[in-house]
Parts: structure tokens; C-alpha cells; sequence
């Protein structure tokens, strides 16, 4: 084992530990696990839109009905990321990544038995709460084990477990649905979801960073068991705290505020910008692909396929995203796949009706798109101290996630007054394109 060389401040340990000192099995563990714990957030909360058909035909909705499904659980991830996440930064990341778990397991269990829209709405709301909360805790909790130089691919490997569970939707759908139907579902993730407390409980740690700043009770022994963890001897006594850069205290409230001070306010506003006009087009896809492809003639599996199609390429994106951010500068490349994934769907709505050139297509724009768009959780990872790196994240998340709110329901407006799949394509490709010119001027390594 080594030891950092004397810390003379919290700053120090955590340099000497994270940054300096080499990669552990113990920060592969935590990256690994908050990417699985994402994975089943994408099951959850992406499994509505493998069963849209089913259920708007059950419960005879409409499509403007139906989009409002789709927008009150993007609506829960706004509440989740803008005002459960920040208390991560006051209770830790690891006490809110359960509650977030439990959460999102036990709406989506009681999603299985609602019969009517408003108890649709209800308990997708409630997933949605859980996953706004859960997706900033995990991936601040990522940056903090993770050194500077892998920090982006850190957080984009973490991120990667979205698509990665709406893709297996896609595949758990073709096995339960013709036997258990849509509430087949939603009683395999939910209970496949509340089984991880128990493995977030035994071996999600909690943040070095949060430990050696924040001093909860018993906050010595805690860090020197993590730190035997990394390979690293324990310390004797606490080091001194090192002062904060931004003016931040232990509340929310001011937390939230010091987003706008002076040295923060400009990248703040630029990245809520972004992250709402990106995330007002990723949603409409993640929502209304497969209900797009069937409306256009298609059969529903073609629809499924479709869906796996745009989050495979989402997670070979992500990949992409995570190996460039190494070696390029981060917000160039986040223009440069978010302005590409435009005009990809702007082919898309122009291609002739080929089945199989449609789907390449859709597998080059989820590349593209979820690629680039990822890249914006590691600028906000970047800009933020760690003071109120929740509360910064999750604030970008959840002002962002209105746009998510917002497309789908939108999308529902348009397909209701007769607008087909190429029209929702033609009219999404804006939003996304204008995003990733306003993410370049962040500068962010």
C-alpha cells in the first residue's frame, strides 16, 4: 500500500488518492455498478414506449393522451434531478442512489396495476423522481472516484447504461409481452429493480470527496476504509478542510444560488440551454419511435427494432464519446456529433420508405446524437466544484429535462393533427442542431 504524501488539506487527499494515484479495482466497481443501476433506469423508464401501443389501444388513448405519459415521467426526472439530487450534497451520494432505487422499483411494480391514465401518470411521475435523482447522484458519485483525465469517460461509460437498458427493452419485450403482456413489464423491471437496493447497500461507497469535506459522523473511519480500498494506508486524523472556490455552504438554497454567481453564471445558463433543446429531441425519439414506425405502416416488432437500433447506436456513441473526450477538446466534439446527428435526421425524413435504410439511418443518428448529448453530462461534471457538483448536475439535468417534457408531448400535438414520422423528424432536427452550437461556446477540455 501507499500513502498520499502528508495531506495538508482535504484538496490534497483526494489529488494525491483520485488524481495521482492509480485506477483500483475499487473505482472500476463503483463506475461499473452506477452504469448497471443506469441500465435499469433505461428499462424503466424506456419500457413505456415498447408498450405505448398496448396500452393506448387497452386504455383507448390518443395520441396527445398518450404523449402525456411519456411527458409526466421526463416531468418526475425534472423534479428528481432539480431538488432530490442536490441532497446528495447534503445526506451523501450513496444514502440518495438507494432511496433513489427504491423509489423507481416500487412506482414501477404498482405501474403494472393501473388501469386508468391518471394512474399512469401517478407512478410514472414517482419512477420519473427517482431516475432524475438516481442519474446525477451516479454520475457525480463516478466523477469523484474517477482521475481528471478519465473523468469524462467516466461519467459517459456511466451515462451509456440508459440506452443499454432501453435497448434490452426492446429484446424483453419480444419474450414477455405475447405471454404476460405490457404489465409483464413493468412487474419484471420493477422487481429486477428493487432486488439492487440490496447490492447498492453492500458495495456502492460513499464519495471520498463528499467524506472529507462535508465530515459526516464517523467520517474518519469511513475514509479510511475506502482508502484501504484504493490500495492506500489509513490516516491518523482528519486533514484540514480545504477552503471552497466558490462561496458555497452547507444549504441547498445558497448552494443553488452560487449557479449564478459571478464566476459560474455564464456556463450555468449556457449549459441549461444546451441540455433543454437536446434533450427536447432525444426524448421525442426515445418516446415515439416505435409508435411512429407502426403509424407508418409498420408492424409493432419493426417498431421494437427500430428502438433497439437508435439505442445501440446510442451506446456505441456514448463509447465513441468517452474515448474522443480523451484526446479532444470536449465541447468541440459535443458540436461537432450533435450538429451531424441533425442533419442525419433531416436524411432520415428525406429517405425513401427501405426498410433497411431506415434503420441504418436511425443507428447512425443514435450514434450521433446520444453520443454528442453525452458529452454534456462531462462538461457539467467539469464546470462544477465539488462542493455543488450535485446540485449542478442535477440542476442542469432537471431545467434541461423540461425540453424532455415538453418534445414528446409536442410530438403527441403534431402526430394528433396528422403530422407523419418524416414531418416530427424534419420539425426535432432543429432544436438538437441549435444545442450543440450553444454547448461549443462552454470551452470546456
Amino acid at each position: 500500500m501507499s500513502k498520499p504524501a502528508n495531506p495538508s488539506s482535504s484538496h490534497d487527499l483526494v489529488t494525491e488518492v483520485i488524481d495521482k494515484g492509480q485506477v483500483s479495482a475499487q473505482q472500476v466497481l463503483v463506475v461499473g455498478l452506477c452504469m448497471f443501476f443506469n441500465m435499469l433506469d433505461g428499462f424503466d423508464i424506456t419500457a413505456m414506449a415498447v408498450v405505448a401501443g398496448a396500452v393506448s389501444s387497452e386504455l383507448q388513448l390518443t395520441p396527445d393522451r398518450l404523449g402525456w405519459i411519456f411527458s409526466f415521467a421526463l416531468a418526475g426526472m425534472v423534479v428528481g434531478a432539480m431538488f432530490l439530487a442536490p441532497i446528495s450534497d447534503i445526506i451523501g451520494r450513496r444514502k440518495l442512489i438507494i432511496i433513489s432505487i427504491v423509489l423507481v422499483g416500487g412506482s414501477i411494480l404498482l405501474t403494472a396495476t393501473a388501469s386508468t391514465l391518471f394512474g399512469f401518470i401517478v407512478w410514472r411521475f414517482i419512477s420519473g423522481l427517482g431516475a432524475g435523482a438516481m442519474l446525477a447522484s451516479q454520475a457525480t458519485l463516478a466523477a469523484e472516484y474517477s482521475p481528471d483525465k478519465y473523468r469524462a469517460a467516466s461519467v459517459a461509460l456511466v451515462t451509456s447504461g440508459y440506452p443499454l437498458g432501453a435497448m434490452m427493452t426492446s429484446v424483453v419485450a419480444g419474450f414477455i409481452m405475447p405471454d404476460y403482456g405490457w404489465r409483464g413489464m413493468f412487474w419484471f423491471g420493477g422487481g429486477l429493480t428493487l432486488v439492487m437496493v440490496l447490492v447498492a447497500w453492500l458495495w456502492i461507497p460513499e464519495s471520498l470527496k463528499y467524506l472529507v469535506q462535508r465530515r459526516p459522523d464517523g467520517a474518519l473511519e469511513r475514509i479510511n476504509k475506502i482508502l484501504v480500498k484504493l490500495k492506500q494506508n489509513a490516516l491518523d486524523e482528519l486533514p484540514a478542510v480545504a477552503a471552497q472556490t466558490d462561496g458555497g455552504n452547507a444549504t441547498t438554497g445558497k448552494y443553488r444560488f452560487t449557479l449564478l454567481s459571478d464566476e459560474l453564471r455564464i456556463a450555468t445558463l449556457t449549459l441549461w440551454a444546451s441540455f433543454f433543446l437536446c434533450f427536447s429531441t432525444l426524448y421525442v425519439l426515445m418516446s415515439w419511435i416505435p409508435k411512429l414506425m407502426e403509424d407508418s405502416g409498420y408492424e409493432a416488432s419493426v417498431g421494437r427494432d427500430a428502438f433497439f437500433m437508435f439505442n445501440l447506436g446510442g451506446v456505441l456513441g456514448i463509447y465513441l464519446m468517452g474515448w474522443m473526450s480523451t484526446r479532444w477538446k470536449l465541447t468541440n466534439l459535443v458540436f461537432y456529433l450533435l450538429t451531424a446527428s441533425s442533419v442525419g435526421m433531416v436524411v432520415f425524413a428525406m429517405a425513401p420508405n427501405q426498410l433497411s435504410l431506415l434503420m441504418t439511418l436511425i443507428l447512425l443518428i443514435g450514434i450521433l446524437q446520444q453520443g454528442g448529448f453525452t458529452g454534456l453530462y462531462g462538461a457539467a461534471a467539469k464546470v462544477y466544484p465539488t462542493e455543488i457538483r450535485s446540485t449542478g448536475i442535477g440542476w442542469a439535468i432537471g431545467l434541461g429535462r423540461t425540453g424532455a417534457v415538453a418534445g414528446p408531448a409536442v410530438a403527441g400535438y403534431l402526430i394528433a393533427a396528422g403530422f407523419d414520422m418524416s414531418a416530427n423528424f424534419y420539425f426535432f432536427a432543429v432544436p438538437i442542431a441549435i444545442g450543440g452550437m450553444i454547448a461549443y461556446r462552454l470551452h470546456v477540455d
